[in-house]
């Protein structure tokens, strides 16, 4: 390999249980506000124990504040350790850091903002519930992924975009739709942007990537082996590697320099994975192209317009094309 393996792959049984999830990389820890949105985001992925800390805490974040880690643990028929371990994977130094950011969201609770609810969907639902409550899914998944976003992550994403030779995305299923979108965008700036959906392909471009090139792995459970491959090679390359995903402790995170976090919504039996996974997925990816033409503005606003004119006749009445049956008579 060009350079070692992610960190967080590499952690010792000092931070996790075996066969648990390995701990995240601990950057900026979450904002109060976006802690329910990160142990939406993780919990699938905990294991049992840790999963019933996350719960309790989730909700009853002002209880849970008031108590130490050995109350906690005992409410939670758990260990002090599994405790640790779990403010430790939703990004907290240690449990004192936890119990802050709950105390802060018992607060914004207090505030009078109304609790976050996901409405199933019924198969003997009217059409109008259906759009109310789609519409509701869909905002809930766009300010839990706004609030879980790491910026900081998202600017050197940003950065190296932007200064890229080469940008190739990989996703298959619904995540290939949002790579062909992402493509699309940067192709209207002036970019060298592919979006690979054939897994062959994938690998193939992914082994003339270099220094300077940006690989984009869209993967919303974070093991899909078909995106995870090109990102290896691309990452063993040297080329600058980014993970878009909703398991940001998943395999996918093991080969990527940024890993920009999707919120997980709750599948349900008319709302699969693939459709509350998307919403995410365009948000990181809308953020991910705007970011990159800023920085390339002197260029990329010249390339929009002059896509913008090369398509224009396309759109107008005057040269669209009329249907024989249509036609008025000569």
């Amino acid at each position: 390999m060009t350079h070692d393996v992610k960190e967080i792959f590499t952690a010792s049984a000092e931070h996790g249980d075996a066969g648990g999830p390995p701990p995240v990389r601990l950057d900026t820890p979450p904002a109060p506000a976006a802690l329910a949105a990160k142990i939406r985001t993780l919990a699938p992925s905990m294991t049992r124990s840790m999963q019933r800390v996350a719960e309790a805490v989730a909700d009853d974040p002002a209880g849970c504040a008031a108590l130490t880690v050995t109350g906690l643990a005992e409410l939670t028929g758990t260990s002090e350790a599994t405790v640790v371990r779990t403010a430790r994977l939703l990004g907290y130094p240690g449990y004192r850091d936890l119990r802050l950011a709950l105390a802060g969201l018992a607060a914004h609770m207090q505030s009078g903002v109304a609790p976050s609810v996901t409405a199933d969907i019924r198969v003997d639902d009217p059409i109008a519930d259906v759009v109310a409550k789609l519409a509701y899914d869909e905002q809930q998944t766009l300010a839990d992924t706004a609030a879980g976003l790491d910026t900081g992550q998202l600017s050197a994403a940003v950065t190296a975009a932007a200064t890229a030779r080469r940008i190739d995305i990989y996703g298959v299923g619904a995540s290939a739709l949002v790579g062909a979108d992402l493509a699309q965008k940067l192709l209207r700036i002036g970019l060298v942007a592919h979006a690979h959906a054939d897994p062959h392909l994938a690998v193939t471009g992914a082994v003339q990537l270099r220094s300077g090139d940006v690989a984009v792995a869209i993967t919303h459970s974070g093991s899909t082996g078909d995106v995870i491959e090109p990102l290896r090679v691309a990452f063993e390359r040297g080329a600058t590697t980014i993970a878009i995903t909703g398991r940001p402790d998943g395999p996918v995170a093991q080969y990527a320099d940024q890993v920009l976090t999707t919120s997980t919504a709750r599948e349900t039996e008319l709302r699969p994975a693939a459709m509350s996974s998307r919403t995410g997925q365009l948000l990181v990816v809308d953020c991910l192209f705007i970011g990159v033409a800023q920085r390339t503005y002197e260029s990329a606003a010249p390339a929009l317009a002059a896509s913008y004119e090369a398509l224009a006749h396309r759109h107008s009445p005057r040269t669209a094309a009329v249907p024989r049956d249509r036609a008025e008579p000569r």
